[in-house]
């Protein structure tokens, strides 16, 4: 592990209006249509970033995947020149808060031949983060471009699956995957953010999930019970989505289980304080599960039944 380490973590307080509107298509160049409500993403890790490549505006570059951020959001060095909105609004991200994004609004985000109609993006510096992953970064995809899907994350093979569901959450097609579901977990949605309940060392505790945080977070303050499966090693310093610096405390934490039949391995985690993010959101979370825990299990996200389901690892032949 680096001794630099940098975490992209972005969360949106609110979404205003903009009047203005353009007429621009973003697409995802390499998606596989396995159907016509069904389309298959091929990724690649950055660090531990999962990044899709895409095209907007004759531009072609790289995406992030972040459950996040609630907004689609364009980096502004390469989208430059867009009004500024007169309503105020805050993008905070987990050290410091952003004021005032710019914003755009795109007729149609099309991913294959899903078509998202309408769809707002803030305008936000991610120049920090280009230079710092060595890509040419376009933007970041949030909650308003997943919230109509089932999100299948698969790790094992480097791809995210997008099947369009009703409003109940049921997929438009019954046939979408192959690999067998082995269990299920109930979430909370606060506002765009995934929240799920861990046992650590026998105490029940509260984590966002964030498919853009490169390393667990475990707030500072939690119980000392959970502490002591938390295992320092050594100390990083943190940049977040603003490029403010902090030093934390870098380790693993140890026996985290979800339900009887999953729970984890020793995942690298941070100990940090997530009291700006907790104030940004009205609620309390104990921490973040990011690639460390995505990594681990194959997961399927379905956000309106509000509901995280587990699909059986492959079997590895040595």
């Amino acid at each position: 592990m680096r001794n630099l380490c940098y975490i992209v973590f972005l969360f949106s307080v609110s979404l205003c209006a903009f009047n203005k509107e353009y007429y621009d298509v973003l697409s995802f160049t390499n998606a596989e249509v396995i159907n016509k409500n069904t389309t298959r993403i091929p990724f690649k890790l950055v660090d531990h970033l999962i990044v899709i490549e895409a095209q907007l505006l004759d531009q072609k570059g790289s995406f992030i995947i972040d459950t996040g951020s609630e907004t689609l959001i364009l980096n502004k060095t390469h989208f430059k020149g867009f009004q500024r909105s007169n309503q105020q609004t805050q993008k905070s991200g987990v050290l410091n808060i952003i004021d005032n994004p710019l914003e755009r609004h795109l007729k149609e985000f099309i991913i294959k031949d899903l078509v998202i109609n309408h769809t707002f993006s803030d305008v936000i510096d991610l120049s920090h983060i280009e230079v710092s992953k060595k890509m040419h970064l376009l933007g970041i995809i949030g909650y308003d471009v997943l919230k109509d899907y089932e999100i299948f994350v698969d790790m094992y093979l480097n791809q995210i699956t997008l099947t369009k569901t009703n409003a109940k959450g049921d997929k438009l097609d019954d046939a979408v995957y192959l690999e067998k579901i082995i269990d299920s977990l109930d979430f909370k949605l606060k506002k765009h953010t995934i929240v799920i309940e861990a046992n650590v060392n026998d105490k029940i505790l509260k984590f966002g999930i964030d498919t853009a945080a490169e390393l667990n977070q475990l707030n500072s303050n939690v119980d000392r019970k959970v502490l002591k499966q938390f295992f320092p090693k050594r100390k990083l310093q943190l940049i977040d989505a603003t490029g403010k610096k902090i030093e934390v405390l870098a380790g693993k934490l140890y026996r985290v289980k979800l339900t009887e039949s999953i729970y984890f391995g020793p995942m690298h985690t941070i100990l940090t304080n997530l009291s700006k993010m907790n104030h940004a959101f009205g609620t309390h979370l104990d921490g973040i599960f990011g690639y460390e825990f995505l990594r681990q299990q194959r997961m399927i996200i379905n956000y309106k039944k509000e509901k995280l389901y587990f699909v059986k690892n492959p079997l590895i032949r040595q």
